[in-house]
């Protein structure tokens, strides 16, 4: 199935808008949620306590997987993402070790790998529509769009350069990763109150491979602690 545009239900109210250049956007906005379209500054308004804890979950998540395949690095709101027109800063972005070097110390220089939007009211139609065609046109590879509201994702990947096609479309199943090889999710956690925790998520996912690296990264070896970091020859702390 093909998509070529996504119908979203209409937003209940649109963020606070200023015009001001690119540079003038990265000066002021330093640090904070705001996202740059054509000139104007979109400032992001407050999310729901839900929205935090699955932003929480998907983050970690994610990280979890990242790290244990080794294939890149995790980020989250209010990082940026630089396209051709627009600055976004999405709610979680993937982006895969060949990628690392669009990097900058402020944003992204290209599109992530993966990137995950959770649809607040006032964002549905930006999700559904805007950053739908932004992303697809800047060739950003896999774009989920998590709707808590209707507990429905929509996950799509690139067909050709420009055009997505639906990957998973409901509100439970088995959502597979295209650009995550083994990377997999079941739709229904997403709506769990409260959510699962994320080890329990990732032993499943993962299976034995996983619990064996889990137990390497924390056995310690030899004059290190779980971080990796020496223990000898450190200061008591016994007063």
């Amino acid at each position: 199935m093909t998509m070529t545009q996504v119908a979203a239900p209409a937003s209940l109210s649109s963020p606070s808008k200023k015009r001001v250049s690119l540079e003038e956007f990265f000066r002021a906005t330093m640090g904070q949620w705001a996202e740059w379209v054509d000139g104007e500054v979109i400032e992001m308004t407050p999310v729901t306590v839900f929205h935090a804890r699955l932003l929480r979950f998907l983050l970690s998540v994610l990280q979890g997987w990242v790290a244990f395949r080794d294939m890149g690095e995790v980020f989250s709101e209010p990082f940026v993402m630089r396209l051709e027109r627009s600055v976004r800063s999405p709610d979680v972005m993937v982006v895969r070790k060949e990628h690392l070097d669009r990097l900058t110390e402020t944003h992204l220089e290209g599109p992530a790998d993966l990137v995950v939007e959770i649809v607040s009211p006032e964002s549905v139609r930006r999700d559904y529509e805007e950053k739908y065609h932004e992303y697809a046109r800047a060739g950003v590879p896999e774009y989920w769009i998590v709707d808590p509201a209707h507990k429905v994702v929509t996950a799509f990947t690139l067909a050709e350069p420009g055009r997505y096609q639906v990957l998973f479309e409901g509100h439970e199943g088995r959502l597979e990763s295209k650009v995550l090889p083994g990377f997999w999710m079941q739709v229904t956690w997403l709506w769990q109150r409260p959510l699962p925790p994320a080890h329990r998520v990732l032993r499943e996912i993962g299976g034995e491979a996983y619990l064996r690296w889990l137990l390497a990264e924390e056995t310690p070896t030899p004059g290190e602690g779980k971080a990796g970091k020496s223990t000898t020859n450190q200061p008591s702390t016994n007063r």
